[in-house]
Formats: structure tokens, sequence, C-alpha cells
């Protein structure tokens, strides 16, 4: 679990066990109930999942009140604190939908094997309006049996994300994987939720067989990255598939070209430069991806002026954009943007990571051999996708390094190392 922004404020425990009994009639008492269920994650004491479990037995409805409850559930869960199952199971009735969410993904944290909790969390499927797609996970992980029947009507949920997730339930329920196909398809749905949580789907089912549609898929590199890199762990460890079967579709989604990427979205008629780069802001990749492409084939002369203009107005600090602007100035082959481009690869913040991965590759299709020695001493990062990166782009400089990462720790880097 990453950790690095769970305990933000410094709070102690006593401070956070304060924050979460203050009254809530006192003034920003909502949120700092709230800040302090998110903080006892730090402290695994008898005291902390005491003071959360009182919390959740608080049953004010004012909506403030619910926040912090639902947030203290999935505190006990990350804590996996056994002894609060009761207090969880009691959750499940509840009215409000999103303290039975977290209650039902508690408890799969925590683990049981009383049956008549896997049956009431079973239930659920039977209650309108839930959040179905946790509750399925969560029977999956118990391998639930007794709910089959109860699912499979779900495979034909209206919402996507359900539906998907109903699919890959079934599969691991069942032992029978012919309907994956199913949430294959997903990665190309034209609602990024569902193209997202299918991702997800197949993690959990790992369906391998997925991997190469996943690398095409117009999803954001990180989520791509996750589920390829959780599958092929998967399907090596079980001799199912070789390095060599993953290997081009690990490498195309390093590079993260537009054109290699299979479009949910079109236009009728090209859009105007200024339209195409306030697109590279979208949350949905899917539409960073066509805006991009469009820009490459539409705009080749145009696009870095108008790239670096958007850079310095708003693109520097917004993560999704800076990736987008780093990509593509690389692709344009614009030698003015090499500066930027480098200040890309050695930014540190945790944000702008997948930048650093895309300036390694832009520097590489800048031809840019002044900077081979900065991204040999990149190679010291723990960074998958960076280490990656950086020998791609290092290979394409006519500069390889596959001998200094031959024992690498990443079993990935280590395969394409030692296949050279």
């Amino acid at each position: 679990m990453d950790n690095r922004f769970s305990n933000i404020f410094n709070l102690t425990e006593d401070q956070a066990i304060a924050l979460l009994k203050k009254p809530l009639n006192t003034e920003d008492g909502t949120s700092e109930r709230y800040v302090g269920a998110a903080h006892l994650i730090n402290f695994p004491t008898e005291r902390s999942i005491q003071a959360l479990v009182e919390a959740i037995e608080d049953r004010d409805p004012v909506l403030e009140n619910r926040i912090a409850r639902r947030k203290a559930a999935e505190s006990l869960g990350r804590l996996k604190a056994e002894t609060a199952l009761p207090t969880l199971t009691s959750c499940l009735d509840d009215a409000d939908v999103l303290t039975v969410e977290n209650a039902v993904w508690a408890i799969g944290e925590i683990g049981t094997e009383d049956r008549s909790i896997l049956e009431a969390i079973a239930q659920l499927l039977t209650k309108p309006n839930q959040t179905y797609r946790v509750i399925l996970h969560t029977l999956a992980k118990f391998n639930y049996q007794p709910a089959i029947d109860r699912i499979k009507p779900f495979t034909s949920s209206d919402d996507p994300p359900t539906a998907s997730a109903a699919i890959a339930t079934l599969a691991r329920l069942t032992n029978d994987y012919s309907q994956m196909d199913r949430v294959v398809e997903f990665l190309q749905h034209d609602d990024i939720n569902a193209r997202r949580a299918c991702i997800q789907d197949l993690i959990d089912t790992e369906y391998y067989q997925a991997i190469s549609a996943i690398a095409f898929a117009p999803i954001s590199i990180a989520f791509r990255l996750r589920g390829m890199r959780l599958l092929a762990a998967a399907g090596i460890a079980a001799g199912k598939i070789t390095f060599a079967e993953i290997e081009p579709s690990l490498d195309r989604v390093i590079r993260d070209r537009p054109q290699d990427i299979e479009m949910v979205h079109e236009y009728d008629q090209p859009p105007s430069i200024e339209f195409l780069i306030r697109e590279l802001y979208h949350t949905d990749f899917g539409r960073c991806y066509l805006a991009g492409k469009t820009l490459l084939e539409v705009y080749p002369e145009l696009a870095p002026q108008a790239l670096l203009q958007t850079y310095q107005e708003e693109a520097h600090n917004d993560y999704g954009a800076h990736f987008h602007v780093v990509k593509l100035l690389g692709l344009l082959n614009y030698q003015p943007s090499y500066e930027l481009i480098v200040e890309a690869l050695h930014n540190t913040s945790p944000q702008f990571q997948k930048s650093r991965a895309a300036a390694a590759i832009a520097l590489a299709n800048l031809q840019a051999t002044q900077a081979i020695s900065l991204l040999k001493e990149t190679l010291n990062t723990p960074i998958f996708e960076l280490k990656y990166a950086c020998l791609l782009a290092l290979e394409q400089l006519k500069a390889p390094c596959w001998s200094m990462v031959a024992d690498d720790s990443n079993p990935l880097i280590k395969a394409k190392a030692n296949k050279q």
C-alpha cells in the first residue's frame, strides 16, 4: 500500500483520536472527524481500533458524520482489525450506500471464514442501488460459491463496470473463462470508467491473454502498465507465457505513441489547434491521445509553438498535460525543447513521474546524444517505467546499457537485458 500521503498532517495518535471524537456542532468538526479517521491508519493499536469502532457506532445521519463513518470503516480495513468485524458486519444494512461499500471492502481486507458474514454480503446483491463492484470483488476474493446464481444477472448490467466485475467474478468462482473476451472488449468502451475498471478485473482473474489488448487501449499509461506488469508476472510465474511474448506490448506502452493507440473517439472534421491543445488537459486519456495524434498529423509545423505556449501558461503545473506536452515535443523532433525535456527527466515530484519516462523517450526521439550520460545516471532509479524507458532510449541512441541491468531486481528488466 502506498502510504506516502497517509500522515501529511503529522498527527500523533492522541491528536487523531481527539479529532475523531470532536463534537459535530463545532466549527469544521466534520472534516476534522474525517481527518482523524484517515490518520489512525498510522497507529495499529487497540486504542485506535476502538476509536474507529466507536466512530462507526455513532449513527447520527448528518452527512458530516456519514463521511467520517465511511472513512473509519476504510481505516479498519487497512489496519486489518479482526476485532472490528462485528461492527463492520452491522454496517451491511446501513442506509448509506457508501458506508456499506466501505464496510464490504474492509471485511474483504481483514478476511473471514464466517459463512454468515459472507452470506450477508451476498444478500446485498438482491438489494437495489448498491455499489455492486465491491460486493462482487469481495465475494470472488472469498470464493463464495453460494452466490453464483445471484451474480449471473449482473453480467448483463447496464453499468459496464458492474457487468465487467460480474463476468470476472463468475470466471473465478466457476473456473470458466469463456466469457472473459467480453471484459477485454470493455477496453474499447467509450466510457473511461468502464475502460479503467475492466483492467482491474483482468488483473483479478489473471487473464494474461489480455496483455496485448491493454497495450493498445486508450487509457492512461499508469493504468495500462500496472495491469500489464501484474498480468505478466502471473503468466510468467505460471509458465503460461514468456517474456518474449509480452516484450513488444511492453515496449509499445513505454514508448506510448498516440499513433499506437486504438481510439474510441473520433472527430467529424479536423478541429482547431486551440481545441486540440485544450484536449490535452482532459481526464479521459482517450481524448488526449486522439488530440495528440491529430496534432502530429494535421499541425506538425504549428504544434511545437502551441505546445510551448500551453506549457508556460498551464501545463508546467498540470501533470497530465505536462506528460503529453513532453512526449509530443519529442515526437515532433523539436530540438529547441531539449532543456524543457531534460528538466522533466529530473522532476522528482510524485505526480510528475509519468513525465520522467516520457522525457527519456523524448530525448531519444530528439536524437539527443548529449543526453546519454544523463540517461545512464537515471538508470539508478527504482522506478520501473523510468528505468525501462531510459534503457529503450539509450538503445535508440546507439548506447545500449543492457549489461548494467543484467542482474536487475525487477524480473521484467532482467529478462529484457538477458535476451539482448
